[in-house]
């Protein structure tokens, strides 16, 4: 147990943080000499990706091998304490991200010490707890879905193999196949090989069987990630103590907790950790969906970030851009389908497919629960399957928090109910009295008799449903009908609704007021390690919904100079997904945007996909990408638009910037963005940074240098904004913190001030929809009375209650104002 009378260090809750990738190419020692850099740039901590002990080449860390040992690869304790030191000495602090959800299920297996126990003992293992098993599904077994075919036709071609050289220590009898080790119960080393297989812990399953008799829950669909349970206390301290323990000695000042809702119980993880951790600054990954809102029971400071990000985006997108582009889509893709109808069927395909395991499982839950005595309903196992998979499906958030033995809170009963009225339409009028049973069932509503008898069972099936309906969501939605549905891609952001095409001032404004009284220390974001795009490739992209009539145009010129490359089995809308990708990320090497388009494609799952590529079609999709790209004619049109579109893009990339740094939350700075960064999804967006061009282009801007170019101007506004909000943390998160939005006359204005109880001091100006604003005429901003400086350009200006735009806004697009005479 976690030692909760130990003397506890002095931490800082961030004012800025600055996400850095840890990995073997850049380890502790790499961040240790960034520490300067982050200092001038204005942060107040470096946010770390996972840093405890991964699997060995891991680019991410989120598959945790040890929790007890932080990465060799990254340098390991010593260099770990060696670089909080250097942080130290500069003022900037440690955030860390930590996985509770789920361990590695590495190659070889004896690499993870806890699952090596349990595939060597079973339900005896003292580890057999941390894993969230049925052991009831497969006869006491593990079932490990790693053979390329069956079990016969490895043996037949000796693939699997026993040694007497395996395991951690090297002498340990074990069975072997490829990279694959698996422990050899005691006793049955000697027996025939086919015989000893069936003597095992454990079972062996091809990888297409596996995909619907895996018995062990995973995160999503990767079978490789193991879910661990940490609402067992002996597993959350076992799994946590050097975390907790970094914590207390001050070494790390607060926790960013991936993919919550995962968990049993996260409320209640949640309630272990502050307490664990006297309340250290956390944050969670939690994705809302449209206007839900974080459990405020939730003892953390917040989420990390992405119901801001695509409201901001969206304040740049013109809603006059909808239908034209919702045509052009149509037009593009052959079919009008709504968002609705491809998030439906994506939903049902993952469900049908990858999900299988989680599906089955839950039935044999709910089978379990509707066989007891008092059961006053049996309806059919097939019902009860058909019931779950339409309410999975129909479900429009990641989880609905029922809590066993607790009251249903009226939201989570508005979740379900809202749920249970779309599935029925999905179903047969016979399947919808089934419906209606497994909705009280996921709800935890049943008779006493029956809680008497099964109550276990009852709570297991509500916990179940809820960590199910997460990877319906992350894989029907973000990783399928993202892939699928291109009216404006900028929009197809994590935790985002494309078919909120825009974001109004006045919405915008209603959220982060909300976002200051609920939640003011929570985090915000722009770009991530998950975002699908980042934020300047976005911006670009968002000045298409002000010029949809020439971009229609733009596209017909590109499809019929493109038509040499395009086969007859390249789909309409994949290429249409291409041509928004190239004008977003212009300039692109092949290399880099062959692998997007094939991640594309695959995760689409309509033409190919990642258990089951089709050559001929991906080879297609290649053909075009490299005759788009080595055609002269083609690549001088794309630039031509990227060229045609600059000025509008360049409003939106440092308006944008400046409003996540600036409204309430903790900003985050992703690697490498203070600078113009146009990344595609992962692994594109984990290329690495030159931190050196960055500290040389920030050195000179404050050596007094103009800005060059578009680079120079974000980082500008991000050091500015850094700095200023570091040097005066109560005009942005103490106490008496204020936010208001400052009045234009303008649409292609939006300002918001930031003060005390004193007063405003900081106003922030944007310009928005620029693509149709010729010049400022007389617009004014409402300005309070005083001598304000422009930290962007060091330019001040006096202002008797109003000034106009065309002052303020005549070298950037932006401007950051600070009072310095009332």
């Amino acid at each position: 147990m976690t030692d909760l009378t130990a003397p506890r260090a002095e931490r800082r809750v961030p004012t800025a943080t600055y996400r850095l990738q840890v990995q073997a190419a850049f380890g502790f020692d790499d961040v240790s000499a960034l520490a300067g850099y982050l200092s001038d740039l204005g942060v107040s901590h470096a946010y770390l990706s996972p840093v405890l002990q991964a699997t060995p080449g891991s680019t991410h860390g989120y598959d945790v091998l040890d929790h007890g040992r932080l990465s060799d690869e990254a340098g390991g304790r010593a260099a770990f304490d060696a670089m909080v030191a250097a942080l130290h000495e500069r003022r900037v602090g440690v955030v860390v991200d930590i996985v509770p959800n789920h361990m590695t299920v590495p190659e070889p297996e004896h690499l993870n010490a806890p699952l090596w126990s349990v595939l060597r003992e079973g339900r005896e293992s003292a580890y057999a707890v941390w894993f969230d098993v049925d052991w009831d599904a497969a006869g006491d077994r593990i079932v490990i879905p790693v053979l390329g075919g069956t079990v016969d036709e490895a043996l037949a071609s000796g693939d699997l193999v026993t040694v007497a050289d395996g395991g951690p220590d090297g002498d340990e009898a074990v069975v072997r196949y490829f990279d694959h080790e698996l422990p050899v119960r005691p006793a049955t080393e000697n027996l025939p090989l086919a015989e000893l297989l069936d003597r095992q812990w454990w079972r062996l399953e091809s990888w297409r069987a596996g995909a619907s008799t895996l018995n062990y829950r995973r995160f999503f669909d990767v079978g490789s990630l193991v879910a661990v349970r940490v609402e067992e206390p002996d597993v959350f301290d076992a799994t946590h103590a050097l975390v907790v323990d970094l914590v207390r000695e001050g070494l790390v000042d607060g926790l960013r907790i991936d993919h919550p809702d995962g968990l049993a119980d996260p409320r209640g993880y949640l309630r272990r950790l502050a307490e664990v951790t006297d309340d250290a600054w956390v944050v969670v990954e939690k994705i809302l969906e449209g206007d839900e809102r974080l459990p405020g029971d939730w003892p953390c400071a917040g989420t990390t970030g992405y119901d801001l990000l695509w409201r901001i985006g969206a304040l740049f997108v013109d809603p006059a851009g909808e239908q034209p582009l919702t045509d052009q889509l149509a037009f593009a893709s052959g079919a009008r389908l709504t968002l609705d109808e491809v998030v439906t069927a994506s939903k049902q395909q993952v469900v049908a497919t990858t999900l299988v395991p989680e599906v089955l499982r839950l039935a044999r839950r709910a089978d379990e629960v509707l066989a007891a005595p008092s059961s006053p309903a049996h309806p059919p196992s097939d019902s009860v399957v058909r019931a779950l998979v339409a309410l999975l499906v129909a479900m429009d958030r990641y989880r609905a928090y029922v809590v066993p033995g607790e009251a249903v809170h009226p939201e989570a009963q508005r979740a379900l109910d809202t749920a249970a009225e779309r599935a029925r339409e999905h179903l047969s009028e016979e399947d919808h009295p089934t419906l209606d049973v497994v909705c009280d069932l996921v709800l935890g509503r049943v008779g006493d008799d029956v809680r008497a008898e099964v109550g276990p069972a009852l709570d297991d099936l509500v916990v179940r449903f809820q960590q199910t309906c997460g990877p319906v969501m992350a894989k029907g939605i973000e990783d399928t009908a993202f892939y699928r549905w291109h009216r404006l891609v900028g929009l197809n952001e994590v935790g985002a609704d494309p078919d909120h095409f825009a974001e109004s001032p006045d919405e915008l404004t209603d959220f982060v007021e909300r976002l200051a009284q609920e939640w003011p220390l929570t985090m915000t974001t722009l770009s991530t390690h998950d975002t699908k795009r980042s934020e300047d490739l976005r911006a670009r992209l968002a000045v298409v919904s002000e010029r949809p009539e020439a971009w229609q145009h733009w596209v017909r010129e590109a499809q019929e100079a493109a038509r040499p490359y395009r086969s007859e089995r390249l789909d309409g809308a994949t290429e249409y997904l291409l041509w928004q990708t190239l004008v977003g990320v212009w300039p692109i090497d092949e290399d880099r945007l062959q692998v997007y388009a094939t991640k594309a494609v695959r995760e689409a799952k309509l033409h190919t996909g990642w258990s089951d590529p089709d050559e001929e079609y991906e080879a297609a999709v290649a053909g075009f990408v490299s005759g788009v790209l080595q055609d002269e004619r083609l690549r001088r049109h794309v630039a031509s638009w990227v060229t045609g579109t600059a000025h509008a893009a360049r409003a939106g990339t440092l308006g944008q910037k400046l409003l996540q740094l600036v409204l309430p939350g903790i900003p985050d700075v992703y690697q490498g963005t203070e600078l113009v960064d146009l990344s595609l999804v992962d692994p594109d967006n984990r290329r690495p940074v030159d931190f050196g061009l960055r500290a040389e282009r920030l050195a000179r801007l404050d050596g007094g240098a103009e800005p060059d170019d578009l680079d120079d101007e974000k980082l500008v506004v991000t050091s500015r904004a850094l700095r200023l909000r570091r040097d005066r943390p109560e005009w942005f998160t103490g106490p008496t913190a204020t936010v208001r939005r400052v009045r234009t006359d303008s649409d292609h204005a939006f300002a918001v001030a930031r003060g005390d109880s004193s007063g405003d001091h900081v106003v922030a100006v944007v310009t928005r929809l620029a693509a149709s604003l010729d010049a400022w005429a007389d617009e004014r901003l409402e300005l309070p009375a005083g001598t304000w400086t422009d930290l962007l350009t060091g330019r001040a200006l006096e202002s008797d209650a109003e000034v106009p735009l065309a002052r303020i806004l005549d070298r950037l697009p932006v401007a950051l104002l600070t009072r310095t005479h009332v």
